[in-house]
């Protein structure tokens, strides 16, 4: 069993890295915890904050093109329940340079709204309570 007090890191591949980084510092108020170049063939960046246990690693193989998103079923959902603190992220999403689409499962569209990045990938943002 994994101990409740470790840390998720999600890490995912991109050509962007410098353009993906901004973005998601800006649309999700993420910090830069780290940032490396050519370590051993990667560069790259871990977002988060210090005191959450998930952060957002993005990563370059240097002489490398992932290209774009293999399914517009790749996401990050984040649950926002307060009305008002949803459509401020929302807003921040649009201004940092995600693009509001529609979601491939309309269980998204529900409640939420998706958004796409400039790799593709997509961020849901659920204005409910996440419940099992």
């Amino acid at each position: 069993m994994i101990p409740t007090d470790s840390t998720l890191r999600v890490v995912r591949p991109t050509d962007n890295l410098n353009q993906i980084a901004v973005m998601y510092s800006k649309a999700l108020g993420f910090e830069m915890l780290k940032q490396f170049k050519d370590h051993e063939g990667f560069d790259g960046v871990v977002l988060g904050h210090q005191k959450h246990a998930y952060h957002l690693e993005f990563i370059h193989q240097i002489g490398t093109t992932v290209g774009k998103a293999p399914s517009p079923e790749h996401l990050l959902v984040f649950y926002v329940d307060c009305s008002q603190m949803w459509e401020r992220a929302c807003r921040k999403m649009i201004d940092a340079g995600f693009v509001v689409v529609e979601s491939n499962n309309p269980y998204w569209e529900t409640v939420g709204k998706t958004f796409e990045d400039i790799d593709g990938y997509r961020v849901v943002l659920q204005n409910r309570d996440w419940d099992l």
